[in-house]
């Protein structure tokens, strides 16, 4: 029996290569969509899912209310759990960043970029394998040092590493552990030190300092609730209280005017897809655009099904003639059925394979996108292959194998099997079902690009076509006696030595990125209102050759000694929320200090568009030199005609004088801004592309089934050009059926399409709104295609040779 299915199979295949080939690589293409949403959907999910620990390790983020800070970072609370928090079993502070620096050992050194700083107990949170020493020691004090085991073998080579003296942040460490990373984890760190006690003592009573990320492992995580409601009243207790005291109000005065400190908990197992925040060293997944790839991804396997079951049902006409005499020879409805969806499986088989190569070969193009290491590897993968294969063989075969199995016989042997209402019926839904989904990528796609090229295209109220950002690192911690002073000085004539290279116009400053994150925020008061502005450190200068316009007042001046004392700008936005309409020479109070208002600078996107414009302050690096630390960002112009030359000897001055350690890194800011946007850029991309892929399927299977649908109708189409219709009207006639299907499908995809883009634009702050056009334009390009395809095969049968099909009538 089975080898007369591989015949029968092998027959069909031979008499319709073209059709076999349409439905094979349809679904191929449906089936590589979803193999790559898969890939990305299993390493996503596989953060935190090895680590033993993941469900009562919790992470502590703080919201200090609307316009405060929301972030993984928490004051010193620690000592305070164990006795009035003892549902805590343990808790751990860890940088919720990961720091970059040079690794030296003897004349050997390597470049860092994930050096986590820790308390001792990481490893019980993060049970890492330890390949050398001991996970108890290996952090035990701030001269100890953990390293991955590339890490180690970057540096050390073949040579054990324990107990190595290695020369790192200015001071000397001893290697005490050797780890490897045996998951996907939050953190990820090269390098594990521990200098927290240092930095947690000074801050143990400087409760409104969120400067620490902070792990909890609960004893029981049904508790969460409990232990957050705990940790709340320390805050209160701790800050709330004390401050509403220093400032003359009552708690509750203080509570209705400022909000108060609440903490979220949130579970390791959630961290990556799930958190409010994206401040853990390796960052938060996007859930959306997961959501998306996913969705998009079933929606074209849904479409490579349904056209395999048009073809196939469209098929069984020519087949009926052979169900009909295997029934008269004795073969029952289960048999035919059982053979059909055998068929299906085969054809499956060879679409699997198929897409199994298109994954492999565009897979390294995938990872570049998505920058990742993806694999067609694992138990948990080829669990899903079956799933797979077994969800298109029944979703994909039952449905044409009982139509089929249907036929009656002595009906089909007449040649009476050609009207099926049923069959017509199921034929039109499923192409009207391809048309709805044709439509949905076609209309989104084009929202996704209207969206992202107004992104690209709207004024961001500066200009850094030019400029040039140099990352500059500061060689003194905050703790070394007069650091401020050399940080300053140091930057003062590394400013001179810039200045002095041929082709080099302006050099200025700044604390901030543009396209990234702030460095620094703060509170003041004015009147009755409450700003939590980023704090803007730069130099003279730094607005001008940024093109970003002052508003009202002035800008920094060097012909104003107070601009390096008391003088303070602040944005468009900050000005609003104060509800000052005139704000120039009034003053704020700003930690203890009195500082006066001298411009108003116009609002610009610091940030993506994605995010609103926050309120700002300015201040010159010297008024507001507790922060110079922060200044890592130079800034640069150089005339065109020597840019070669000069970032030559720009290069070579950072590599000898300013940072030998570390490599020399520069950016233009506008193309450093641009990356800000890459992930909806490549959003855009990716859908464009599945676009191609879905409306390259609908096509399929439009052409195959508008090829059969017309060669049913030869007979008609011959006595009608007899009777004297022309080619305009057959055209006509034949066509306004799949005119009518495009209309329908586009119809039932206009709701969805709308909604689901509706959302995805609520990711950003500015953005278009949604119009008729894109819906217009959609339509009008599935019905171009439509007609394009339908049109082509009408025309080409009303070509036929009318003695042909007469001649037997």
């Amino acid at each position: 029996m089975l080898n007369n299915w591989i015949k029968i199979f092998m027959y069909q295949v031979k008499n319709n290569k073209f059709f076999t080939a349409l439905n094979i690589l349809g679904l191929s293409l449906g089936i590589a969509g979803l193999l790559f949403a898969i890939l990305y959907s299993n390493d996503e999910r596989s953060y935190n899912a090895w680590n033993p620990g993941k469900d009562i390790i919790f992470n502590t983020v703080t919201d200090m209310g609307p316009d405060r800070v929301w972030g993984s970072s928490s004051a010193a609370v620690g000592p305070h759990i164990p006795t009035e928090v003892p549902e805590v079993e343990s808790f751990c502070y860890a940088t919720a960043w990961y720091n970059a620096g040079t690794l030296k050992y003897k004349e050997r050194k390597i470049q860092v970029s994930k050096v986590c700083n820790s308390q001792k107990n990481f490893f019980t949170f993060f049970p890492f394998e330890i390949l050398k020493g001991n996970a108890a020691t290996a952090i035990e004090d701030n001269t100890s040092m953990a390293l991955s085991d590339t890490a180690a073998k970057a540096l050390f080579g073949d040579e054990n590493p324990m107990g190595r003296q290695v020369y790192y942040d200015d001071q000397y460490y001893t290697i005490k552990a050797v780890y490897r990373i045996t998951g996907k984890s939050s953190y990820q760190p090269e390098v594990l030190i521990n200098q927290m006690a240092k930095e947690l003592k000074p801050n143990e009573d400087r409760w409104g300092s969120f400067s620490f990320g902070l792990l909890l492992k609960l004893k029981d995580p049904a508790q969460a609730t409990i232990v957050k409601q705990k940790i709340e009243r320390l805050y209160f207790d701790y800050n709330t209280k004390k401050s509403a005291k220093e400032s003359g109000m009552t708690t509750q005065q203080y509570i209705n005017k400022y909000g108060e400190t609440k903490v979220i908990l949130e579970p390791l197992r959630d961290i990556r897809l799930h958190s409010i925040v994206n401040d853990v060293p390796e960052g938060s997944g996007n859930l959306q655009f997961l959501n998306i790839v996913m969705g998009l991804s079933i929606l074209i396997l849904v479409l490579s099904v349904v056209n395999y079951i048009n073809l196939a049902t469209a098929n069984a006409i020519r087949r009926a003639k052979e169900v009909g005499v295997r029934k008269i020879m004795g073969a029952n409805k289960a048999a035919i059925v059982k053979q059909f969806v055998f068929e299906t499986a085969i054809t499956t088989v060879l679409a699997l394979i198929l897409s199994l190569v298109i994954v492999e070969l565009l897979l390294p193009y995938y990872n570049n996108f998505l920058l990742k290491n993806l694999t067609l590897t694992g138990s948990q993968f080829y669990l899903q292959l079956i799933a797979i294969f077994f969800g298109v063989v029944i979703t994909a075969g039952i449905f044409p194998a009982l139509y089929v199995a249907d036929f009656k016989t002595v009906n089909v042997l007449k040649g009476n099997y050609g009207r099926s209402k049923k069959g017509i019926w199921l034929r039109n839904s499923m192409l009207v079902v391809q048309f709805a989904i044709a439509s949905f990528f076609i209309t989104g796609s084009y929202i996704v690009y209207k969206q992202v090229n107004f992104m690209t295209t709207k004024s961001l109220g500066f200009n850094g076509s030019k400029v040039i950002n140099l990352s500059y690192n500061n060689p003194y911690k905050r703790t070394d006696e007069g650091a401020r002073e050399k940080i300053l000085q140091r930057f003062i004539n590394i400013k001179h030595e810039l200045a002095a290279i041929p082709g080099v116009g302006k050099v200025t400053a700044g604390s901030f990125v543009f396209g990234s994150g702030w460095v620094n925020s703060s509170g003041f008061n004015y009147g009755d209102n409450f700003l939590q502005p980023e704090t803007m450190i730069l130099d003279f200068g730094m607005l001008e050759m940024m093109k970003i316009n002052i508003k009202a007042g002035r800008g920094f001046s060097e012909n104003f000694a107070s601009d390096t004392i008391n003088s303070v700008m602040l944005n468009e936005t900050a000005i609003r929320m104060m509800k000052e309409k005139d704000p120039i020479a009034k003053e704020i109070m700003w930690n203890e200090k009195k500082f006066k208002i001298v411009g108003v600078v116009s609002d610009f996107h610091l940030h993506g568009l994605e995010t609103e414009i926050p309120p700002m302050i300015f201040f010159h690096f010297k008024t507001g030199n507790w922060m110079v630390q922060n200044m890592r960002n130079v800034y640069i112009t150089i005339k065109p005609e020597q840019m070669e030359t000069a970032l030559a000897k720009i290069e070579k001055l950072w590599t000898t004088k300013v940072d030998p350690e570390y490599p020399f890194i520069y950016d233009f800011v506008d193309k450093s801004y641009a990356r800000s946007y890459q992930t909806y850029l490549e959003q855009r991309n990716l859908f464009t592309l599945l676009n191609i892929v879905v409306v390259i399927i609908a096509l399929f299977g439009l052409f195959a089934l508008a090829s059969y649908s017309i060669q049913r109708k030869m007979k008609e189409i011959a006595i009608r050009k007899t009777l004297g219709a022309t080619t305009a009207t057959l055209l006509k006639e034949l066509s306004k059926q799949y005119i009518m299907f495009c209309a329908i499908g586009f119809g039932l995809s206009c709701i969805p399409v709308w909604l689901l883009l509706q959302k995805w634009l609520e990711n950003f702050a500015y953005r278009i709104t949604i119009s008729y056009l894109p819906f217009i334009i959609g339509f009008a390009a599935l019905m171009a295609l439509t007609l394009a395809v339908v049109l082509s095969r009408v025309y080409a049968a009303t070509r036929l040779h009318v003695l042909k099909y007469l001649k037997y009538e």
